[in-house]
């Protein structure tokens, strides 16, 4: 659902520049301003060719790629299709700017649900804050799923460190619910999920993910999960706020020095799922003419 050409756009204050594209309203670049440095992974191909899709009307698989709503049958494929779809820009300013997309007679053919899609990025100081602003046109309940993706450059050669010398921290300290995905079929093996010592460092390491990513429940408060090193002043925080999920992720076994910290509003289908998009697990209902809010904030220290 590709339309028109994209265009990037830029806010910036004294800590960091950021460049967002008009093509699924994805972070293409966050530069320090003093350092220079490009904390962003910068979507190669050959490995991973995206930097920070958004994720919507789903978050993940669907059994199959398809699902049900009404009696009617609907093809969609992982993640949805937002991150494919041209947004305009709505408002911006220095250090600000707001992203729209609209339903159209496309998305109405893979989702029959009118929408309004906002996507707001805020800087503050060295923060960048993502909020999802989602409001239903549709004359009856919308159900849908959001998430963001983005995936962080690891400084491995800047800094004469390995990729194994970094690890993520949780915040609060304490255990959380892990839910495996089958790698076969992407979807949730929800009957092997676990409690999972996140009260306690996670090291990195490319076999982390030959399951596919690392997907854990969240409490309704404020989670922060932190990417860093001892080795380094360098380190990301994501602060995934009221999401119910959160994802770590990198590519396998296809690997690079990047990794992804994703706050999800949404989840993969389980394995068992009857297909009924009304049934599916994890999602969003909203009522005519109500509007969602949902986001992260991510806080960005280099080395320098």
């Amino acid at each position: 659902m590709d339309k028109g050409n994209k265009m990037n756009y830029t806010i910036k204050n004294n800590m960091l520049k950021v460049t967002i594209s008009s093509k699924g309203a994805e972070i293409q670049s966050v530069k320090g301003v003093h350092s220079d440095y490009e904390y962003m992974w910068q979507a190669d191909p050959a490995i991973w060719d995206r930097h920070a899709p958004v994720l919507f009307p789903i978050v993940g698989r669907l059994k199959n790629d398809q699902y049900t709503y009404q009696g009617k049958t609907y093809h969609l494929g992982q993640h949805g299709f937002a991150r494919d779809c041209e947004f305009i820009v709505e408002k911006q300013s220095d250090e600000s700017i707001t992203f729209l997309l609209k339903d159209s007679e496309e998305t109405r053919k893979v989702y029959p649900f009118k929408f309004e899609l906002r996507v707001n990025y805020n800087l503050m100081n060295n923060l960048l804050e993502e909020n999802f602003i989602v409001t239903n046109k549709t004359d009856g309940e919308m159900i849908f799923g959001i998430g963001g993706h983005p995936g962080f450059n690891l400084p491995v050669d800047d800094l004469q460190v390995k990729k194994e010398d970094f690890y993520f921290a949780t915040q609060p300290s304490e255990a959380r619910v892990k839910i495996p995905i089958s790698k076969q079929t992407g979807l949730l093996d929800w009957a092997n999920r676990s409690l999972a010592s996140t009260d306690s460092l996670i090291g990195l390491s490319d076999d982390l993910f030959k399951n596919d990513a690392l997907i854990y429940q969240l409490s309704g408060h404020d989670n922060k999960i932190s990417v860093r090193t001892e080795n380094s002043k360098f380190h990301i925080n994501v602060w995934t706020r009221n999401a119910p999920f959160v994802g770590i992720w990198s590519q396998y076994p296809k690997t690079a020095n990047y990794v992804c910290i994703e706050p999800w509003w949404g989840i993969a289908d389980r394995s068992d799922a009857d297909g009924k998009l009304e049934d599916k697990y994890g999602m969003n209902h909203l009522a005519k003419g109500e509007t969602f809010n949902a986001g992260f904030s991510i806080t960005f220290h280099s080395e320098k």
